[in-house]
Parts: structure tokens; C-alpha cells; sequence
């Protein structure tokens, strides 16, 4: 049977820095509160006219076409995740192909929140071990500014989520490495504690100044309860891949982690015994960027050198949802 092996990783990161002292000026903050509970000192935040989700991730597509060494015409399929669209319809998938100039391939969107690179990364390896295409791009990107809450009142949320793409170019390949396994699973009884309430098709008026006053649509979330439950499910589903392939955490070179909060990464490193060396967080300049953190993370670590051929890779997600997922991977 075909694997499905991450053969070019990209990102693009607006250029604007938003260190933790402007948000200060924003709301009742500062830069130790925000490193204590947090452990991002800046993020990155869009600027409105300059960047769109879909323009970020062209530049990310690129960078991982060109890290691929293919040509754009070899793509044969799109998977975009994002809650933040540009539009409310249609989805980003088709944006980023008539960028590409990729007009009638396939492009799928997930909205799986913090887990939605996972979710396409797990779909994308199902569509080439069937055989039904061989080069697909996988694309996450959000912009979080616009919708978060930059008062007291919202601070929570507002200290955390940032904006970015990152993206991977995955390949059928006839080798041992690649994907090994990759693990999903969701539980709606908790979808409110991290949600956008706004615009729902449910309401009477999907826009209203009532609405917009009642704060539904900007981002709510309940930290506690995401903490906790963060801190079991991504040492579930990290420890379900490593079973499901015979192996042990001694055994993962390199454990890359959605962005969601260093001190969950922090928990998880602490349980599974991991050296720092063996796990790669950079949440701490550029904030929880939802579906991009971990092809974001994933393309600056190599770059860098730290995440090198051969290695056996862990990723992780939790979030809204509550949905979570993992992949282990030999790159």
C-alpha cells in the first residue's frame, strides 16, 4: 500500500509584532501575567487591507511547493483549513486554486478549529493510499484579530490567538516513511466552552446590532475547562499513536504540538518524559494561530534544522470542538 510522505513545508507570518506591552494598552494586561499563564511574549497580528487569509496562504503554498521541488500543476487537490474564511461562502479551498491558477481540481475545507491541519493532513492520507491523487496541498491559515474581544473583558482570549498560514505538500511515495497512523476524535458536549457564536443561520437575522452588542461574534472561551481537558486528551491521543505503531515516547525524536498554550506543551512534555530537545514550541512569538500552528511549526523547524529526514515525528492537536487528533509520521 502507497504512504503518504510531507515532502515541502511553508508558512507566511504577517509582518506586524504585537508585543505583550501594546496589549497593555488594550485592556488590563501585562507582559508577566501573559508569560505566567501563557508563555507567549509576541504574536502576529494581520493588517486589514494588506493581508486576507487567502494571501497568506499563497505565500505559504509557495514556500512548500518550492521546499517540494514540484511544480504547481503537480497538485491534483486542496485542503483548506480555517474558521476564519474570507467569505462566509464559498470556503477558501477555491480562493487559493484560482490564485494557484489550479481552476478544476478538488478543494475541500474543514473547519476543525485547533485541529483542522490534523483533520486534512488524516484526509489527505486516506485520499492517497486509495490511490485517488498523488500531490495534495494542505493549507491552514486564520485571522483571529478581527474577531477577538480586545477588552477586560475578553483578555483571556484576546492575549492568545494570532494570525498566520502554514502549509505542506503531501506526496504518495512507495517508501517506508511517511504517515504511519493518524487518530481523530471530538466531543460535542463541550462545543460552547471555545466557540464564535455569530453569524448563525439559526437566528431570525443572521446581523443585527443586538447581536453584535451581545459580544456573539466575538471568540469565547472557557480556559479552565480547556485546560483541562487539553492536558488529558493530547496525552490520550499521543500515546494511541505511539501504540498503534509499537512504540514508546522514548522512541519520538521530535514531538511538534498545536500552539495552544506552552504551559498545556509544558504538561504534556512533563508526562510523556520528553527532553526539551524533543519537542519544538514557537507559541511564545507568535501566539495560537488555530489551524496554522503546526504546519507553521513544522516548516520553521526545519528550516532550522531540527527537524531532519528520518526522524520519527509525533503532532498533536486539541480545541474547539472539543476535537482532537494525532499523527505519527516517519519524515
Amino acid at each position: 500500500m502507497k504512504k503518504t510522505k510531507i515532502t515541502g513545508l511553508g508558512r507566511f507570518l504577517p509582518p506586524r509584532i504585537v508585543i505583550n506591552d501594546e496589549l497593555s494598552t488594550m485592556m488590563n494586561t501585562n507582559h508577566d501575567w501573559i508569560v505566567e499563564r501563557t508563555g507567549i511574549e509576541e504574536r502576529r497580528w494581520f493588517t486589514p487591507g494588506k493581508e486576507t487569509v487567502n494571501s497568506m496562504a499563497v505565500e505559504a503554498s509557495k514556500m512548500a511547493i518550492k521546499d517540494a521541488g514540484i511544480a504547481t500543476q503537480d497538485i491534483d487537490f486542496i485542503i483548506f483549513a480555517t474558521i476564519t474564511p474570507d467569505y462566509f461562502v464559498p470556503g477558501n479551498g477555491v480562493l487559493l486554486q484560482r490564485e494557484l491558477g489550479l481552476q478544476g481540481i478538488g478543494a475541500l475545507d474543514v473547519r476543525n478549529a485547533c485541529s483542522g491541519f490534523l483533520y486534512a493532513l488524516s484526509i489527505a492520507d486516506q485520499f492517497i493510499k486509495t490511490g485517488m491523487y498523488r500531490t495534495i496541498l494542505i493549507v491552514g491559515a486564520e485571522i483571529q484579530y478581527s474577531a477577538l474581544d480586545k477588552s477586560d473583558t475578553g483578555r483571556s482570549s484576546a492575549v492568545i490567538f494570532a494570525d498566520g498560514a502554514g502549509a505542506a505538500i503531501v506526496q504518495a511515495t512507495e517508501k517506508e516513511e511517511g504517515i504511519l497512523s493518524t487518530h481523530l476524535h471530538a466531543d460535542g458536549d463541550y462545543a460552547e466552552e471555545l466557540y464564535v457564536k455569530d453569524p448563525g443561520s439559526s437566528r431570525e437575522t443572521r446581523i443585527s446590532p443586538d447581536l453584535i452588542k451581545e459580544g456573539g461574534f466575538n471568540l469565547y472561551m472557557n480556559g479552565n475547562a480547556v485546560f483541562k481537558h487539553a492536558v488529558v486528551r493530547f496525552h490520550e491521543v499521543i500515546l494511541e499513536a505511539l501504540q498503534a505503531n509499537g512504540k514508546h515516547p522514548e522512541d519520538i525524536d521530535l514531538l511538534i504540538p498545536h500552539q495552544a498554550n506552552l504551559r498545556i506543551s509544558q504538561f504534556i512534555q512533563a508526562k510523556l518524559q520528553l527532553p526539551d530537545q524533543k519537542v519544538y514550541n514557537n507559541i511564545m512569538k507568535y501566539g495560537n494561530t488555530t489551524a496554522a500552528t503546526i504546519p507553521i511549526a513544522m516548516s520553521e523547524a526545519k528550516e532550522l534544522g531540527i527537524l531532519k529526514p528520518g526522524d520519527l515525528v509525533c503532532l498533536a492537536a486539541f480545541g474547539s470542538g472539543f476535537a482532537w487528533g494525532s499523527a505519527l509520521l516517519r519524515f
